[in-house]
């Protein structure tokens, strides 16, 4: 039997707090733990192509003024081309950088697929209106000064999302940096340059976070099948954009920045489905009261609770880091290596010191180093000098030579106790960085196992680095990152066993009592008695009506009723005023 299934626990004191607060919020919305409240509808991308593959954009606020946000947007849209046409909405100019522009969108030439918008928040309701009698499908609203700003702006989005309704109009933002789709050549957006065509789909509610990821993103070779910037989220949320890029072929994984989710049950079921197939990473901002704080003036939407949130992620197969670093790092990780099948990994490095960091860390974060097979390590006695480590870190010594790395590598990469290798450098007299980096590029893709490598130091390894980048080998600048980055791999690859496992049917409690009517008199109570948390009574009556154990709890008026329960319950028990 379990610790948990022999220890009783009573109490001497009643209503005392519990676990269960019936707040539980995420983001403005709450997550109802009533039977079957996880069902929600199912949320659907196919309006959304307007966004991502228009045959027609106008940008409404274009402006030749240098610096603009108008003139920008223009500028970008022009110049990356995307197989439709611009028109710039100006009714003070005849043209706007050569083109053509028109006073307002109902006097624009054929059908609008896709507004920009970037004029003052005060005139967007009257520009959505304007948009939705064209008959313009989406809209992007890039304009800040709404809920942001206080209860002026929250009207503000009223009046815009009455008129995009009435239109039947999509919006993304207000306040966001806009829309990129790299395969297809759309920058509908403010940012400086063009982000690389390729297979990971990034959502931000942050701009300025946007635009640091696409820097990021050109040192490190990594390309986006989408780029979004949605801000506050008066309409499209994480759900839509989410299932979206699901169904999208080109998009092999997702990475988000949160502050706010919005619509939690669309955003769940929107993961859970597409965790199954594409791997989902988000870092989630606001975690603790202070930070929540600045998320809310940032977007004006409250963080909610980060412990539900944590626990929402983990149930939906959406892998969660706690540093923009690492979400750097995995967006790089997951489009490149495969998911490691288990959490064991064999360091190969030619120096102790960084051997020992990395095994620190990934021992840390939950995962295990492999055990070398028997036959591995007669293998490597052949190749190693004898004072090699014998054993996993694999410590080839500081002489080691472009031969001895790739040969090693062969070696530990057959050995069927490793899930994944991580290969360290760091630049010793004896060591050529780039031609090492040279011969591993042939096991750049193992079946079924990642590599990772650490080059360290600076402009001496950096085309080693730049090599390995290009043979699509991740590499980090500290052997601790490297594997951390593996241990989150392993978490993901566990997450996802976790989605299809079908819970156990249970029984409903006795004398003619269902667990709902259980849960709702626990409730009830509370409310009449005006409590917004549960007493661990009650919070355990919650979780015994729905199959899900713990410790059984009496509660004893006096010291002598405490003995008679306790030789009721049986021994050991523990004791709580």
């Amino acid at each position: 039997m379990s610790q948990m299934t022999q220890r009783r626990n009573f109490q001497v004191s009643q209503d005392q707090p519990g676990a269960l607060d019936l707040r539980m919020q995420v983001g403005m919305r709450s997550l109802n733990v009533s039977p079957g409240s996880w069902g929600v509808e199912p949320v659907s991308g196919q309006t959304l192509d307007a966004f991502f593959r228009p045959r027609n954009v106008a940008v409404i606020g274009a402006t030749e003024r240098p610096g603009s946000v108008g003139r920008t947007i223009l500028w970008n849209l022009i110049s990356s081309p995307f197989g439709g046409a611009v028109l710039p909405v100006n009714p003070k100019r005849a043209s706007v950088l050569g083109l053509k522009a028109y006073p307002s969108i109902r006097e624009a030439m054929g059908e609008i697929d896709l507004a920009v918008v970037a004029t003052p928040a005060a005139t967007v309701p009257a520009v959505i209106a304007e948009c939705a009698d064209a008959g313009v499908k989406a809209a992007i609203i890039v304009s800040a000064g709404f809920r942001e700003a206080g209860p002026s702006g929250v009207e503000l989005e009223n009046r815009v999302l009455a008129e995009a309704r009435r239109g039947r109009m999509r919006i993304i933002g207000p306040n966001c940096l806009g829309v990129m789709c790299p395969i297809t050549g759309l920058n509908a957006t403010f940012a400086n340059a063009m982000a690389r065509p390729g297979n990971v789909g990034f959502i931000s509610q942050s701009g300025a976070l946007c635009t640091a990821i696409l820097d990021w993103s050109f040192r490190e070779a990594v390309g986006f099948s989408a780029f979004i910037s949605i801000g506050s989220m008066l309409d499209v949320g994480w759900g839509d954009l989410i299932q979206y890029l699901g169904d999208d072929p080109q998009t092999k994984s997702i990475i988000l920045y949160v502050e706010s989710i919005g619509d939690a049950r669309a955003f769940l079921s929107a993961a859970r489905e597409v965790a199954l197939s594409k791997p989902i990473i988000a870092i989630k901002a606001g975690r603790t009261e202070a930070a929540a704080k600045a998320a809310a003036s940032h977007t004006g939407t409250l963080a909610g609770s980060d412990e539900v949130l944590d626990a929402a992620f983990r149930r939906c197969g959406v892998l969660r880091v706690n540093n923009i670093s690492d979400l750097f790092y995995m967006s790089e990780v997951q489009s490149k290596q495969p998911r490691p099948g288990g959490p064991c990994l064999t360091i190969v490095t030619n120096a102790g010191g960084p051997g020992v960091l990395a095994t620190d860390a990934l021992i840390s974060a939950g995962g295990e180093l492999a055990e070398l097979s028997s036959s591995t390590i007669k293998e490597l006695d052949r190749i190693l000098p004898p004072h090699w480590s014998h054993r996993n870190p694999i410590d080839m010594l500081g002489d080691a030579g472009p031969e001895r790395y790739a040969k090693v590598v062969e070696i530990a990469a057959k050995d069927p106790a490793s899930d994944g290798l991580l290969v360290i450098l760091t630049p010793q007299g004896m060591t050529n960085p780039t031609l090492i980096a040279e011969q591993l590029k042939p096991y750049a893709k193992l079946s079924g196992k990642p590599i990772l490598a650490s080059w360290m130091g600076g402009a001496d390894v950096a085309a080693g680095e730049h090599i390995l980048t290009r043979a699509d080998v991740p590499t980090f600048p500290y052997p601790d990152a490297a594997a951390r980055m593996f241990q989150y791999m392993w978490r993901f690859s566990y997450n996802l066993k976790g989605l299809y496992e079908t819970p156990a049917a249970i029984e409903e409690p006795g004398e003619g009592s269902s667990g709902s009517a259980i849960v709702a008199e626990c409730i009830r109570v509370a409310r009449e008695r005006g409590r917004t948390l549960l007493t661990e009574q009650e919070s355990k009556r919650v979780l015994t009506a729905y199959g899900i154990p713990s410790v059984p709890t009496e509660v004893a008026a006096s010291p002598d009723e405490a003995v008679e329960r306790a030789i009721q319950v049986g021994y050991p028990v523990v004791l709580k005023r």
